[in-house]
């Protein structure tokens, strides 16, 4: 059996399209997603079609290599937290951005049941405009 920091690790670590198969896969149906205030597609998205239309969809289609690279992990039995640093170019203005973030986890029975964002939402939102 996986530790929660290893079904975590697993969400991140691989390419785009593994990270996103690995995340859907241990996405709780009910999954309560907090993106931070002030971060473009902020709000809470409950449920894995209304996550996945409002913020990973949105990812994907508005910007260029848009990537979470983790540095630290850390865990707590059933929280699990990893900071790390977001990348990639807006298309809309062609803009660059780099901004450190936190991600804390909270797991039941191997599934993610809740996610809260931290983010240096400035850095994004100079990239934006």
């Amino acid at each position: 059996m996986s530790s929660n920091r290893d079904i975590i690790r697993r969400t991140y670590e691989g390419s785009s399209e593994e990270n996103g198969r690995n995340l859907i896969s241990v996405l709780s149906p009910q999954v309560e997603w907090t993106e931070a205030e002030g971060f473009p597609y902020a709000g809470t998205y409950i449920g894995v079609e209304a996550l996945m239309k409002g913020v990973f969809h949105r990812l994907a289609n508005e910007w260029d290599g848009y990537k979470a690279e983790v540095h630290t992990y850390l865990s707590d039995g059933d929280r699990v937290a990893a900071f790390g640093v977001y990348s990639g170019t807006y298309k809309a203005t062609g803009k660059s951005m780099t901004a450190h973030f936190a991600h804390l986890y909270e797991l039941s029975d191997g599934r993610i049941i809740r996610m809260q964002q931290y983010v240096d939402t400035v850095k994004l939102q100079h990239a934006m405009q």
